[in-house]
C-alpha cells in the first residue's frame, strides 16, 4: 500500500504523542514494505524531502513555534493547511492517515483526498466540545464549529482511546469508529537498564497547563512535612517550565525537584521510570498517555487524575494505580499509599502494557488500511 501520514509536528524533531505514534507506526509499515510517506513541517537542515529507515519525509511548509503563551498558536496555520491541500492535490495515496488536528489542515486533506480519489482516514486523539470556550473565550465558537464539520468530512475514523470515541459520538452519533491506541517498544523497555539517580516520584510529559504539573510541586511540598528527603524528578519541557521552577522555588522544594528538560533519547526517560518509585501524572486533559503505559511496562504504579477528559485513567485500573481527585492534598495522599502500601504489583502492570506493544498495534493498523481500501 501506499500510505500518507499528515501532521504539522515531526518526530523526533519535535516529541509528542502524536508525533510518536506516526513515526513508530510508519517505520514499522516501511519494514513490511508499504511505500510510506509522512507530510509536515520543514524542520530539518537540508532539502525538503529526505528519508529516513525507509520513510519518506515531505516538509511542505516552513517550520514556526507551536506555542505562544502556553496555547497552540492558530494563524501560522493556515499557509500550512494551503501548502498541505496543494502539497497532496496531486498525490495519489491509497490510504491518507490525517490526525484531526490542526483541524484546518484536516478540512484541506479532506478535500484534496476527493479530488484525488485517495482514501482519507481521520485519527482522532481527543475532541474538545465545549472546552474551545475555556480555551479561547468567544472566539471558541469557530473552534467548535470546526471541529463539528471535521467530524462529518470522512466516513473512515480511528479513535486513540475509549475516551475520545465516546467524546466523538457526540459530534457524530452515527459514526462507527474503529480503536486503535497508540504503543510501545515492549522489547526495547524490557531491555534498558535503570538508571543510575534514583526517584520517589517521576513525571513525563509536555510542561504545559493541562498537564498540572503544579499539583505535583504542592504535593510534593506537603509531602516535605513528613519526607523531608523526598525526590521527584520532572522529564520534559514546555512553555510552562519557568513558571513550574519559580513555584517549587516559592515553594522550598526546588532542593527536591529536578527539572530535567526534554530528553531525546527516549531510553533514558525509561531508564528513570526504572529507578522510580511511583508515576505521577495529574493530567486533566489526555487524549491517551504514552508515559503512563510506559510506566506500566517497566512496573511503575501510577497516580492519575479522576477526570473524564483523562484518557490515561484506563491505566490505573486493574491493580495498576490509584486515581486521584485533582488536588494537592489527594494527590499527595496518594504518592504516599502507593508507596506505603505497596499494593501494585509490577508483573501485572508489565502483563498489561505488553498489549499495547508497537507490533500488534501495526497488525491492527494494517488490517484497518486494508479493510478500508477494500470498501
Amino acid at each position: 500500500m501506499r500510505v500518507a501520514y499528515v501532521y504539522d509536528a515531526i518526530y523526533p524533531d519535535i516529541p509528542g504523542g502524536v508525533e510518536r505514534r506516526i513515526w513508530e507506526i510508519s517505520k514499522r509499515l516501511a519494514k513490511r514494505g508499504h511505500d510510506v510517506h509522512i507530510f509536515g513541517m520543514h524542520l530539518w537542515k537540508g532539502g525538503s524531502i529526505i528519508q529516513r529507515e525507509g520513510v519518506t519525509i515531505h516538509g511542505i511548509c516552513r517550520s514556526y513555534p507551536l506555542y505562544k503563551r502556553g496555547r497552540r498558536r492558530i494563524f501560522p496555520v493556515i499557509p500550512c493547511a494551503v501548502r498541505t491541500f496543494f502539497a497532496l492535490l496531486n498525490e495519489h495515496f491509497d490510504i491518507i492517515d490525517c490526525q484531526n488536528a490542526p483541524y484546518l489542515s484536516a478540512l484541506a486533506v479532506a478535500i484534496s483526498s476527493r479530488i484525488s480519489g485517495s482514501s482519507l482516514i481521520i485519527t482522532w486523539h481527543e475532541v474538545w466540545g465545549d472546552y474551545w470556550y475555556e480555551y479561547l473565550g468567544l472566539y471558541g465558537s469557530f473552534g467548535k464549529g470546526v471541529e463539528r464539520i471535521l467530524a462529518r468530512s470522512s466516513k473512515h475514523v480511528i479513535a486513540g482511546s475509549e475516551t475520545t470515541r465516546d467524546d466523538f459520538r457526540v459530534l457524530n452519533p452515527v459514526h462507527d469508529m474503529r480503536i486503535i491506541p497508540n504503543g510501545i517498544d515492549f522489547a526495547e523497555i524490557t531491555h534498558t537498564p535503570p538508571a543510575g539517580m534514583k526517584s520517589d516520584i517521576l513525571f513525563v510529559g509536555r510542561l504545559i497547563w493541562e498537564k498540572h504539573v503544579d499539583v505535583l510541586i504542592d504535593a510534593v511540598s506537603l509531602l516535605t512535612l513528613q519526607h523531608p528527603g523526598i525526590r521527584c524528578i520532572v522529564i520534559g519541557d514546555g512553555p510552562e517550565r519557568l513558571n513550574l521552577e519559580m513555584r517549587a522555588r516559592k515553594k522550598g522544594v526546588n532542593e527536591n525537584i529536578v527539572f530535567t528538560g526534554f530528553l531525546k533519547d527516549s531510553r533514558d526517560v525509561i531508564s528513570y521510570m526504572k529507578s522510580s518509585r511511583v508515576f505521577a501524572f495529574p493530567s486533566t486533559r489526555e487524549g491517551f498517555g504514552i508515559s503512563a503505559l510506559e510506566a506500566l511496562a517497566c512496573g511503575l504504579p501510577i497516580v492519575t487524575i479522576d477526570h473524564p477528559k483523562n484518557a490515561s485513567r484506563v491505566f490505573a485500573r486493574g491493580g495498576c494505580g490509584v486515581l486521584s481527585a485533582p488536588d494537592p492534598v489527594d494527590f499527595a495522599r496518594k504518592i504516599v499509599e502507593v508507596m506505603t502500601h505497596n499494593r501494585m504489583e509490577g508483573d501485572i502492570c508489565r502483563l498489561k502494557a505488553r498489549e499495547y506493544d508497537w507490533e500488534v498495534i501495526v497488525d491492527k493498523i494494517e488490517s484497518y488500511y486494508a479493510e478500508v481500501q477494500r470498501a
